[in-house]
């Protein structure tokens, strides 16, 4: 089964960090990642731009509305995203819980659509 790992944590955090020029993000190593990769469950992810650069996008009544930034009414914000592959549900929320974000943050674990 699959599932998407939204992480989520402190928007003015994120705001604040310094982003890497296009080429220059520096690959770390992740121990949490290293893991999952090992045990063949993790499929892909990554960071996403701070807030400041997002546009939320709707369309009401045939006009298109844009806001800067994600519209949301909450401290915390998703900063990235990882997909498993794994056996059940409990798994995937075991592998959230030992993500490094999930204890200053938030993990939503969520199955793909029809699986």
């Amino acid at each position: 089964m699959k599932f998407m790992l939204l992480v989520s944590w402190d928007a003015e955090r994120m705001n604040a960090e310094e982003e890497p020029k296009p080429g220059e993000r520096e690959e770390e190593s992740f121990p949490w990642l290293d893991d999952l990769q090992a045990r063949g469950v993790w499929v892909t992810g990554d960071r996403l731009a701070a807030p400041r650069r997002a546009r939320t996008v709707r369309v009401r009544d045939g006009k298109k509305l844009v806001t800067d930034g994600p519209f949301a009414e909450t401290k915390e914000i998703v900063g990235g995203f990882d997909i498993i592959e794994c056996g059940s549900l409990d798994e995937a929320v075991e592998i959230a819980a030992a993500h490094p974000v999930a204890e200053v943050g938030t993990i939503e674990v969520r199955p793909f659509w029809g699986t």
